[in-house]
């Protein structure tokens, strides 16, 4: 990471600002070197699509190309998917010409497919001019990328349906140390131009490609629950068909989802989703907190109510990895199990005990290769859906504390702990909870 941010010096003052007005907003160096590692790891045509919708290159642009350059100098190339939906709505109601649409798709007769690709043409160089004013090097690809057909209700007429994409032109660009900028036209194989839904033509892009990470940039930010407030995590294997049942779910954010699910289905495990904001993007990317909605297709949580049905040494390795230390040898015999929340492939879990009046959290831990992901939320949350009263104890310089800070009702600092409680109201019960939490015997020790 030192090397990264050095390298960054010999760039241009304005690219400087940019690098450094968005480092400010992230997390510490530590969390942003695990990322880039990842996403240099990816290969340099395998990081990133992002797709941008038509209301962010008019509302948003600054902040984009800000984002797109600080990508650019720490050598990440993602490939731009961009629409034109609200220019191109401009441009024909300057013709007089009425949008129809049908099961949200464009109609599209000749007098629309020749705005459409002029309006495409534009918006593509306008960001692409944008990013070279900037010094950053861009591609403007408007076409020889998505191969296409008529799509099969011939009323929506130059509408295509995606058949091929051809990787050559992206893979020319990045090669050449470009971003490419791709605009949602395809070409049928006699060389017919046809409208496409750029969500659509993303969607075939990422599942040719299968880069690390997908991105939707929107104005919202992600995806808003009933109060209006944002997302942080989705894990479809866990919470998909209780999202897609919910009535305040409004129709375009059920359909990106379930669009996202088919997505990911045919993606490998590790690839995810982040839906953000442009100016949050680089805090989404390179921090575990983020910035948005992280979609991913996540791992079954399994709950056991008794230690013979774990594999102790697969939870052994996580508790040791997570925490740095030692699990005493006989871990297992002198701790009480009341309930484990483990995931599927031993990546998170929570380790809770019954020893007193209340549960207590004993262990809760995330492997390294999982921050970030949503997994240990996904632990907390099935967590809390099960065990309504709980308490644990942390220690006063454990960097989780301050997820432990916004998921409990009190705490109460004793020495070198913390203990944390939640759905726990009478106050003796409180001081009988603090009272065994700093006493515990310590179950870790350091390694040799």
């Amino acid at each position: 990471m030192n090397q990264v941010l050095s390298n960054m010096t010999s760039q241009s003052n304005t690219t400087k600002e940019t690098i450094i007005q968005l480092l400010s907003n992230l997390a510490n160096p530590k969390e942003i070197d695990q990322y880039l590692k990842r996403f240099v790891n990816a290969g340099k045509t395998n990081f990133a699509v992002i797709k941008v919708g038509g209301g962010i290159l008019e509302n948003d642009m600054d902040n984009l190309c800000s984002s797109l350059a600080f990508l650019q100098q720490i050598g990440l190339y993602p490939i731009v998917v961009h629409g034109a939906g609200p220019q191109i709505n401009r441009k024909l109601s300057e013709a007089k010409i009425k949008g129809q649409f049908i099961d949200g798709q464009r109609v599209t007769d000749a007098q629309v497919l020749s705005i459409a690709k002029k309006t495409f043409v534009e918006e593509n160089l306008n960001l692409s001019n944008r990013l070279q004013s900037m010094g950053v090097k861009a591609a403007s690809i408007t076409s020889g990328v998505f191969q296409g057909k008529f799509s099969e209700n011939r009323l929506l007429g130059y509408v295509g349906e995606m058949t091929q994409v051809d990787l050559d032109p992206i893979k020319m660009a990045i090669k050449n140390g470009a971003i490419p900028v791709l605009s949602s036209m395809a070409e049928t194989k006699e060389g017919q131009s046809l409208n496409i839904n750029a969500d659509m033509a993303t969607r075939h892009l990422a599942i040719t490609l299968k880069p690390y990470k997908i991105i939707f940039l929107t104005e919202t930010g992600g995806v808003l629950d009933q109060q209006q407030q944002l997302i942080s995590t989705i894990n479809l294997v866990t919470d998909y068909d209780q999202l897609m049942s919910k009535e305040w779910l409004h129709g375009g954010m059920r359909l990106k989802i379930k669009q996202i699910a088919e997505i990911l289905s045919q993606m490998p495990a590790t690839t995810s989703v982040s839906m953000t904001r442009p100016s949050h993007l680089a805090k989404e990317l390179f921090t575990h907190k983020g910035s948005g909605t992280l979609i991913r297709k996540g791992e079954s949580i399994m709950q056991h109510e008794t230690i013979e049905t774990i594999k102790r040494n697969k939870l052994t390795l996580l508790i040791e990895s997570g925490f740095g230390k030692k699990l005493i040898a006989d871990y297992f015999e002198q701790n009480s199990l009341f309930r484990a929340f483990i995931t599927y492939c031993y990546r998170a879990a929570a380790v809770v005990t019954k020893e007193t009046e209340f549960p207590f959290l004993d262990k809760y831990a995330v492997d390294d290769s999982a921050k970030g992901e949503g997994l240990g939320s996904a632990v907390w949350q099935e967590l809390k859906k099960n065990i309504p009263q709980l308490f644990w104890r942390s220690r006063i310089n454990n960097t989780i504390n301050q997820f432990y800070f916004n998921h409990c009702d009190g705490c109460f600092k004793s020495g070198e702990w913390i203990v944390f409680w939640y759905g726990i109201t009478d106050m003796q019960q409180i001081k009988n909870c603090i009272e065994y939490a700093v006493n515990k015997p310590e179950t870790l020790i350091a390694g040799e």
